[in-house]
């Protein structure tokens, strides 16, 4: 099920928007559609990075460490 949005943005990203949805012969809606997805899928994979980095109990490994665990 799809439900509609209404957004305003910049004349130019429209114009960006317009040539690219005419150039692939795709709605922009699709163009949209596909951004929001990506930059949801990279939000997520910050915050789980964010939170990685501020776990305490986490092990920090040294540099050497990781070279000789990877054998490099």
């Amino acid at each position: 099920m799809s439900t509609a949005l209404s957004v305003r943005i910049p004349e130019d990203l429209a114009s960006k928007l317009s040539e690219i949805a005419e150039e692939t012969e795709r709605p922009k809606s699709f163009h949209v559609q596909k951004a929001l997805e990506s930059y949801l899928t990279d939000l997520a994979d910050l915050q789980v990075a964010y939170d990685r980095l501020h776990d305490t109990t986490d092990p920090i490994i040294t540099v050497e460490d990781m070279r000789k665990e990877l054998e490099l």
